[in-house]
């Protein structure tokens, strides 16, 4: 997704309290980072923070780090979650600028993460590109080493190939499925956060495919 370029984007995105410009120094220390402790989520490529705004608003029991490579649309993200929590600064949402096949350099086993979202990720369809894939085998097992056990991954793709792969490298990476569905609208599912290419590519007849696993708890 390309965008347009922000001179203002940068400024404040360093001017925001929950924006941490230095992400890999809070590795095994992202706690520390919130109002209190509490369950830790991760949207990985959160774009515009529609989805993350949405959720973290709705769900204050629960810290959530949304992680994207572009100052740019971080900062329309940030905009986005000010305007859903009004005048209160959130104390349950960071922000951070990094790239998300690096994971392990910004999380450890010690911070916990109980679920990663990954909603829309570029589908790669090329296939010498399959390994930078989110969902890809490869990403899995650096997922693997910052859940908890027992933690889980979210997915969501408009892309039928990429939602058929992704059930494919989930169970090589020894992931159990536990929600699958190829039309996500059509099951009314209470739990669903709609994102912003969500609606478009609804609007458009694609319906969502979604994937929904967890790690065992031993």
């Amino acid at each position: 997704m390309r965008i347009r370029k922000k001179a203002w984007a940068r400024p404040e995105l360093m001017a925001c309290g929950y924006f941490i410009p230095q992400p890999q120094e809070k590795r095994g220390q992202w706690a520390g980072c919130f109002g209190k402790k509490r369950p830790l989520h991760l949207d990985l490529g959160c774009g515009k923070c529609v989805f993350l705004a949405e959720i973290a608003e709705a769900h204050r029991e629960v810290n959530y780090v949304g992680i994207d490579l572009s100052y740019d649309i971080l900062g329309v993200g940030r905009r986005n979650i000010a305007a859903a929590f009004g005048e209160e600064e959130p104390d349950n949402v960071a922000l951070c600028f990094y790239n998300i096949e690096r994971l392990p350099e910004l999380f450890s086993p010690e911070d916990g993460v109980e679920r990663l979202y990954i909603n829309f990720c570029n589908p790669w369809p090329a296939a010498r590109c399959h390994k930078r894939r989110l969902t890809h085998t490869r990403q899995l097992e650096q997922y693997k080493t910052l859940l908890a056990p027992g933690g889980e991954i979210w997915f969501k793709t408009d892309n039928d190939d990429l939602y058929l792969a992704t059930k494919r490298y989930l169970a090589e990476a020894g992931f159990e499925i536990f929600f699958d569905t190829k039309d996500l609208h059509g099951e009314n599912d209470p739990e669903n956060v709609v994102t912003e290419h969500e609606n478009m590519f609804t609007a458009q007849g694609i319906p969502t495919k979604a994937l929904r696993a967890r790690l065992p708890k031993q």
